[in-house]
């Protein structure tokens, strides 16, 4: 059958745009995902064990955006978490973002020096930049910001593999510490796990007739880009309809400009007949060891087993040309880097037909209630003329 659209990625923002465009516009459109799943890396399965892990690592949804929030409960009911991480430094479990807690665990000597210097300069539940912390000319925080600056700075050396001098491009994107007690990860009104995982609400997304998905498709191998006449072509033919690439920008421009850079990483699934395995759901390890973090998926599947599963997880750089499975995670947000992407973006401007969306095409780390959002708003604003605040 012809499709209205051909949309390139079977991830949050693809499905969200496909659900859109088949549920409220009635258009026909195809996905074409080169992995075997649905889902991109929120993909999430139940193993041997029983226990429901995601595959790429953890992930839990959290937004303040009503709508967002709305929007997605159409599609699964939720189990409420309060995520919290913490990292290992030396012998001691700190918990991060950085507070109160984090100061009696990593300067315990200092400890009520430092919270009487904030709180004389800062009300309560205050959110103080890093950078403002290491900069500051009171000795007992500037010494906090220091000591909290070196321990992010061995974490980002392990999962970006960047170098000293690069380390302070990064300084301004720190999680900033916190005048309290509250150890969450995230502050969000909503935090939560779909109760019957991802991929049911990804496939409850789907379920619409007008939607086919082709999965372990490369597009390549199905649509052509006539790059020097901006045209498209689907089984050799011209494509009338609109594009949605949802992929990496650098790889639809044949990397014209250069490599972005983009980092992934090994994960390793471990069956421990234990009912946990750690205290915490993630625990970093920002020094010893090769992998960077731990999670304990007991505490985030909510079974009732007798056994866990642990995932651990090596950073590694992302290669395209890997033959082993590599799929990238992070951008690599340093100022050359986005140098590049600003190439890319200008250049993708002058393709009408084609629309350009997701944490990939757009080079940023965005959270999955970002990535519904600006879908939510695109299709509203650009396919249907209508304008809604999300």
């Amino acid at each position: 059958m012809p499709f209205d659209f051909i949309i390139v990625g079977a991830g949050l923002a693809g499905i969200t745009a496909a659900e859109e465009l088949a549920n409220v516009m009635n258009k026909k459109v195809l996905i074409l995902e080169k992995r075997d799943h649905i889902g991109g890396n929120c993909y999430d399965f139940i193993n041997e064990n029983g226990t429901r892990i995601n595959k790429y690592g953890p992930h839990i949804f959290h937004t303040d955006n009503n709508l967002v929030y709305n929007y997605l409960s159409l599609f699964t009911m939720w189990d409420r978490h309060s995520h919290k991480i913490l990292f290992k430094c030396d012998d001691t479990m700190v918990p991060v973002p950085f507070n109160f807690i984090s100061i009696d665990k990593i300067l315990p000597k200092e400890a009520e020096e430092i919270k009487s210097a904030l709180l004389d300069k800062y009300d309560v539940k205050s959110k103080i930049p890093i950078k403002e912390l290491v900069e500051s000319e009171n000795k007992h925080i500037k010494k906090l910001g220091d000591t909290i600056y070196e321990i992010f700075s061995k974490h980002l050396k392990k999962v970006y593999n960047i170098n000293d001098n690069e380390i302070i491009e990064f300084i301004d994107k720190l999680l900033p510490f916190r005048t309290s007690y509250d150890c969450r990860y995230y502050e969000n009104v909503y935090q939560a796990i779909p109760r019957e995982g991802y991929t049911n609400m990804f496939n409850n997304m789907l379920s619409n007739h007008n939607i086919t998905v082709m999965l372990n498709t490369d597009y390549h191998d199905i649509i052509k880009i006539d790059h020097k006449n901006k045209k498209i072509y689907f089984e050799d033919k011209e494509f009338e309809g609109h594009l949605i690439f949802t992929g990496m920008i650098d790889e639809f421009f044949e990397y014209k400009f250069g490599k972005l850079p983009y980092r992934s990483s090994i994960l390793i699934n471990e069956i421990i007949e234990n009912d946990t395995f750690q205290d915490n759901a993630v625990i970093y390890y920002p020094e010893e060891y090769h992998f960077s973090r731990i999670t304990d998926y007991k505490y985030l599947c909510g079974d009732y087993l007798e056994s866990t599963t642990i995932q651990l997880e090596y950073p590694v750089e992302y290669d395209i040309t890997s033959e082993e499975e590599n799929v990238p995670f992070y951008c690599v947000p340093l100022e050359k880097n986005k140098e590049i992407f600003k190439k890319y973006r200008k250049l993708s401007e002058e393709y009408e037909n084609i629309t350009f969306i997701g944490r990939l095409t757009e080079y940023e780390t965005l959270q999955m209630d970002e990535v519904v959002e600006k879908v939510l708003k695109l299709i509203s604003e650009k396919f249907t003329g209508l304008s809604t605040e999300y």
